[in-house]
């Protein structure tokens, strides 16, 4: 998968694309989903190009880094879903059917979620 830089990620940043903003610091920026799947489902994107997160890991300044998994931590505090549980998720490529061609983290929670996966029968 190669970044597209007309995904609609990318055009949130460039402020073409409106978005619920919870938070934002210099290198990430945090909104609600328009689509959620649990009341709270928040979106954690960061400000550079990176596909996945492997691209992101692999290519990523320390800073950027650093400053991506604080504010993860941080917005599931503001939307209070720290304290009851919450579940981190990452797509990566096709089987995982990651939509968006940018790195993202969905923090789902604000009630019980069930299983992780559902078993291969």
């Amino acid at each position: 998968m190669t970044y597209d830089p007309n995904n609609v990620f990318a055009k949130i940043l460039r402020g073409e694309i409106p978005c619920t903003k919870i938070h934002e610091t210099d290198h990430t920026i945090a909104f609600h989903d328009i689509r959620p799947q649990a009341p709270v489902h928040v979106l954690v994107i960061p400000k550079g190009a990176y596909v996945s997160f492997d691209d992101f890991s692999s290519r990523a300044s320390d800073a950027e880094i650093a400053d991506f998994v604080r504010a993860v931590g941080d917005v599931a505090r503001l939307v209070g879903v720290d304290g009851s549980g919450y579940r981190l998720i990452a797509n990566h490529g096709e089987n995982s059917h990651q939509e968006v061609p940018h790195f993202h983290i969905h923090i789902a929670g604000g009630h019980a979620l069930g299983p992780m996966l559902m078993k291969m029968g």
